[in-house]
């Protein structure tokens, strides 16, 4: 008896019984897993000494293979099983060749088709977070524009899902502000993509805060989500930062300071909608922290005055003739619940911002 008649193709965890039609495949398909395999040969010490780039690289090959010879070839999803199974024989001590994974590599190279894009970007962050990508996006331009953050901020894929989720795309750059009058052009258009509109904040919980201070304590309570709201390069500098002014109290909501925009960041809470007079509140503020805090060696205090609505008309109005750099956003109660483990690794660390600074 032929033993081939018993043999199994693994689909992940379950055994599929190669079928007779499989047992004799055609001269086209014998030299496709040929040309493969060694392909595979040939990446396999550039896959060990650069596992992440090497080993997308050659999965956007695998599929473009695959590809190309389901243009030409009428082979159906047993195609994929069969040769699952015989890189699996190939290679038992390589992972990555189940019949899902194959699946995925032919998206991958469908989804990415410029192949010098891929080198740039795709490859340079994890599969996982490629099929993320593949999974939850359809168009190019997204796919792209998250891959870029992702490789930036150093997303896990789990933060990237959060980003992704939370339509992080559609809100950056959304701040209504005066940043191409206040500051220099290439500090503007840096200042316009780190500020968003609006802010997402799951934290807060069913019984939202009718009262800034309440506010305040929940977002301290919870910094390294509202970090992860607030976007890469934030660092928290304190809550109710008290300024002196001509004998007189006064105390900054939440202050931050931006490694990458190099300045101090004054962020104002309102628990109500716009209005024009918290503008010279944030001015306030930040002209006493350009004089008493800021370095010479620090760019202008840039203000972030979040409401729970706006007019947009009103704002652009209120801002004008105000030589600090101030954007307004709205602060919105709903987000994700779930905090990933390696939320840790998209915040900077102490090193990072003393390395930062002494730069």
């Amino acid at each position: 008896m032929d033993d081939r008649k018993h043999m199994g193709v693994a689909r992940d965890d379950a055994l599929i019984p190669v079928a007779d039609t499989l047992s004799e495949m055609s001269e086209s398909y014998t030299r496709f897993i040929g040309s493969i395999v060694a392909e595979i040969r040939n990446q396999r010490i550039s896959v060990v000494l650069s596992a992440n780039v090497g080993m997308i690289c050659l999965y956007w090959k695998i599929g473009k293979a695959i590809m190309n010879l389901q243009e030409n070839e009428c082979w159906g999803a047993r195609f994929i099983d069969r040769m699952s199974f015989d890189l699996k024989k190939a290679f038992p001590d390589m992972s990555g060749f189940s019949p899902r994974n194959i699946s995925y590599m032919r998206k991958f190279s469908e989804c990415w088709p410029d192949f010098e894009i891929v080198e740039q970007i795709a490859a340079r962050i994890p599969w996982r977070a490629n099929r993320l990508l593949i999974d939850r996006l359809h168009d190019a331009e997204s796919r792209i524009w998250y891959a870029r953050k992702a490789l930036e901020n150093g997303w896990s894929s789990t933060v990237l899902d959060l980003q992704i989720q939370s339509g992080l795309k559609e809100r950056s750059g959304k701040s209504i502000n005066n940043f191409s009058v206040a500051l220099p052009p290439d500090d503007s258009d840096m200042a316009i993509q780190v500020f968003k509109d609006p802010y997402l904040f799951d934290f807060l919980g069913t019984d939202i805060p009718r009262r800034e201070a309440e506010i305040e304590k929940e977002l301290t309570e919870h910094i390294q989500k509202f970090l992860l709201e607030l976007g890469n390069g934030f660092a928290f500098v304190g809550r109710q930062f008290h300024l002196e002014v001509a004998g007189q109290d006064y105390y900054i909501d939440l202050l931050f300071y931006h490694l990458k925009l190099r300045c101090y960041v004054v962020v104002e809470l309102k628990a109500c909608d716009f209005e024009p007079a918290f503008i010279g509140q944030v001015n306030m503020y930040q002209n006493v922290v350009n004089d008493l805090l800021r370095h010479p060696d620090d760019k202008p205090t840039i203000g972030l005055l979040l409401v729970k609505g706006k007019n947009r008309t009103v704002v652009e109005y209120s801002l004008t003739g105000y030589k600090n750099p101030i954007g307004v956003a709205e602060w919105k109660d709903q987000m994700l619940k779930a905090l990933p483990d390696e939320l840790k690794s998209s915040l900077p660390t102490i090193e990072e911002i003393e390395k930062e600074l002494q730069k």
